[in-house]
């Protein structure tokens, strides 16, 4: 697929598996970021720092200092500056790479899924302005990259060679994770969230100290929501190898029950720690996760 081809795509915001065709991480995220902000009526964020955005016109009420003299020399209208803002965030994005992530339905993985997620959201921030950084796990800590305004690319590079492997649990590698700062951060958790609720709970919880904030973003795929084979199997967990034979049209319905149960629990778990949960599935536009992350930023920043 050439690199003409992905702006086009871009402006649907990209199917999740056309997506997972492009081996361009870093073209990929530029052309899906970019075709979603043009979509929106203005830059989500602007404020005071060095770096000039636009011109518009004086509004009763605005800073005097900010008013360009020069354009009201020429046009005898006055017209203030606006900057893009110098943020000075930091966002911690963390991926779970564990067995489970492995499982995809269709022509993409929820790794696959998340790893695209991951370097859209990573580029969105950068052009807020944060810096960024992020936390491979799964079972343990694999890779930390600290946040940085330049580490985009070093995130993306190492986003691309992420194997789904190891066990699925979240308590200790995000409370190691949490103990890498000592500083504030949003941290955005990314995973199919196979784990205790409670344990999940304390897990993130750990990522509140030092007055972060937490954005989780739930990915599953959607056949783990339905369950949607015709005939007996013989299933296979991703992380621990055990087999499980059985039919499923005979136990669909209380599958269903029982995945729909987790979900509302991890939900309810996690509201519980003031942290809201968004749920994805790996057949999702990702203009949708893009317009969760910019609704959820706002948020936060309306509670600090």
């Amino acid at each position: 697929m050439s690199a003409s081809t992905v702006p086009r795509l871009a402006a649907s915001l990209l199917d999740p598996a056309v997506l997972a065709r492009i081996d361009d991480l870093e073209l990929v995220a530029r052309a899906v970021v970019d075709g979603f902000l043009s979509g929106l009526h203005r830059s989500p964020r602007l404020g005071v720092s060095t770096d000039f955005a636009e011109h518009r016109t004086y509004q009763p009420g605005d800073d005097i200092r900010r008013v360009d003299w020069r354009i009201y020399a020429r046009t005898d209208r006055l017209h203030v500056r606006e900057f893009e803002a110098e943020t000075n965030t930091e966002v911690m994005f963390a991926v779970d790479t564990s067995g489970s992530m492995r499982f995809g339905s269709g022509s993409h993985s929820k790794l696959d899924y998340a790893r695209i997620l991951v370097a859209c959201l990573a580029h969105l921030s950068a052009r807020q302005r944060d810096r960024v950084g992020l936390v491979l796990f799964g079972g343990d800590v694999q890779q930390v990259i600290p946040p940085s305004l330049k580490h985009v690319p070093l995130i993306l590079q190492h986003l691309a060679r992420a194997t789904a492997e190891g066990a699925g649990r979240l308590r200790e590698p995000l409370r190691a994770a949490a103990a890498t700062s000592r500083r504030r951060r949003i941290w955005v958790v990314v995973s199919d969230f196979y784990s205790p609720p409670d344990e999940l709970a304390e897990a993130v919880g750990a990522l509140l100290a030092h007055g972060g904030e937490v954005i989780a973003m739930h990915v599953l795929d959607p056949a783990e929501l339905a369950l949607p084979y015709a005939e007996a199997a013989t299933f296979v967990d991703a992380e621990t190898g055990e087999e499980l034979p059985l039919s499923a049209p005979d136990v669909r319905e209380r599958y269903r029950e029982e995945i729909e149960r987790h979900v509302g629990e991890v939900k309810r778990a996690l509201r519980g720690r003031g942290i809201d949960t968004a749920l994805f599935t790996t057949d999702q536009p990702l203009g949708d996760a893009l317009h969760r992350y910019l609704a959820e930023r706002e948020r936060l920043g309306r509670i600090r």
